[in-house]
């Protein structure tokens, strides 16, 4: 659950927080009014965590993690009890 919070939810709300974090800081000080969210760009900040989802979302796939050599042999029930997925070798040529 954490994992899918860290690589879907958070990039897709970091830029709208970030932006109604910066407005409420230095909106204040300009004029101290509220702020109008029909002037809010969703469109800009949507499309910011959709760009910032998508990278996210390579660099997980692409950069983490390590090729394995030889075929994954699925979970399976024998008699009693369950065996694991793993992998296994190759045979040699």
């Amino acid at each position: 659950m954490f994992r899918v919070f860290l690589t879907v939810v958070l990039p897709l709300l970091l830029p709208t927080a970030l932006y109604l974090l910066w407005v409420g800081t230095f909106g204040a000080e300009r004029g101290g009014n509220a702020v109008r969210w029909t002037a809010v760009p969703w469109i800009w900040l949507a499309g910011a965590g959709v760009v910032l989802l998508a990278i996210v979302l390579f660099v997980v796939t692409v950069h983490f993690g390590s090729p394995q050599q030889g075929s994954y042999v699925p979970p399976r029930w024998e008699g009693d009890r369950i065996v694991p997925g793993h992998m296994e070798p190759r045979p040699s040529r």
